[in-house]
């Protein structure tokens, strides 16, 4: 795609994902200050600077008609370099971080996915709700080929466990520890992340034979994510922006933990669901003790379960990335 390209920060995972859709990738030096130490702090302002000064010739050769933003420290450099192009900022998560806050002063406008976020940005900027945009890849999986292509029976419920693109070790960890007990009353399917991949294989090999017919782990999932939200009666995850849109599309009830290490916007995102009947919410200290009776107990509630799905299908936003192809079509074509 000769129209688009995607500009991301040096060794950001992101670069396989965007190059296997067929969009150009480029790079810049970029680095966060919020929160950051005294001690890292000159290094990160130094790295800003150098990616704006790459942000400009990168800039220079495209010449964009629009800029796009969906937050992040790697957009702040960009957006300082591209003052006079006209840009969108896409807030993914409720809450918006100090990153976004920034890049809302310089974009013509803010796409949301609430109308919750419209207080947090100034009332002389353009608001529009728009909902969370999903690959339209993930909603073609029919339950049947969900159930084929993961290997799953169609006669127990499925739990679905992941902490997000890179895993979560307290997830994790917890998991594994009630790993027999669950697999006793259900399957699951089990994204935990490549750095913890090792000791999930490990708990896989001294399972019983039946538990490990009831077990998929995988360190990652592209294509068949869409398969295992299909095939999924619950979800224990993270609260990132994707349970926002993915979730809903899905009408999967959740048992949320929201990362406990960062800014709030995980807890700001699973107590919006939780407080619409969505979602249910875990703290992470408290998961170690309360992984195994939070999720026999809902599992075991299927009126329940399909309460909170019914009320997560509500949240949903089926033409959200329409929305925000209109956003940015309209703003190309007058630059305001």
């Amino acid at each position: 795609m000769d129209d688009l390209l995607w500009v991301g920060g040096e060794g950001g995972m992101e670069k396989e994902l965007v190059e296997r859709a067929g969009v150009a990738y480029a790079d810049i030096p970029a680095a966060g200050v919020h929160g950051v130490g005294l001690r890292s702090l000159p290094g990160n302002i130094a790295q800003i600077f150098k990616g704006v000064g790459r942000a400009r010739a990168l800039l220079r050769d495209f010449r964009p008609d629009v800029m796009f933003f969906t937050g992040g420290y790697v957009a702040v450099p960009v957006a300082l370099a591209g003052l006079t192009i006209p840009s969108v900022l896409f807030v993914p998560d409720i809450e918006p971080g100090l990153a976004l806050k920034t890049l809302a002063f310089f974009a013509n406008e803010i796409a949301v996915i609430t109308e919750t976020s419209h207080a947090f940005f100034s009332s002389r900027k353009r608001v529009t709700l728009t909902g969370y945009p999903v690959r339209a890849e993930l909603g073609s999986w029919t339950r049947e080929d969900a159930l084929q292509a993961l290997d799953l029976r169609d006669d127990l419920p499925v739990l679905l466990v992941f902490g997000g693109s890179k895993g979560a070790r307290s997830l994790n960890r917890a998991l594994l520890a009630r790993l027999p007990d669950l697999l006793a009353e259900m399957q699951i399917v089990h994204i935990s992340g490549h750095l913890d991949w090792p000791q999930v294989q490990a708990a896989q090999d001294v399972l019983l034979t039946e538990q490990k017919e009831r077990y998929r782990p995988f360190p990652y999932l592209h294509r068949e994510m869409g398969a295992a939200l299909r095939v999924a009666d619950l979800a224990l995850s993270r609260a990132g922006a994707s349970v926002l849109g993915e979730f809903p599309l899905f009408e999967l009830s959740a048992i949320l933990v929201p990362y406990p290490y960062a800014w709030r916007y995980q807890r700001v995102n699973a107590q919006y669901l939780a407080e619409r009947g969505a979602a249910v919410v875990v703290r992470d200290e408290e998961l170690p003790e309360r992984i195994f009776p939070f999720v026999r107990d809902l599992m075991g509630d299927p009126a329940r379960r399909q309460r909170m799905s019914e009320a997560m299908q509500g949240l949903a936003s089926p033409r959200a990335a329409q929305k925000i192809a209109r956003i940015l079509v309209r703003i190309k074509q007058t630059g305001a």
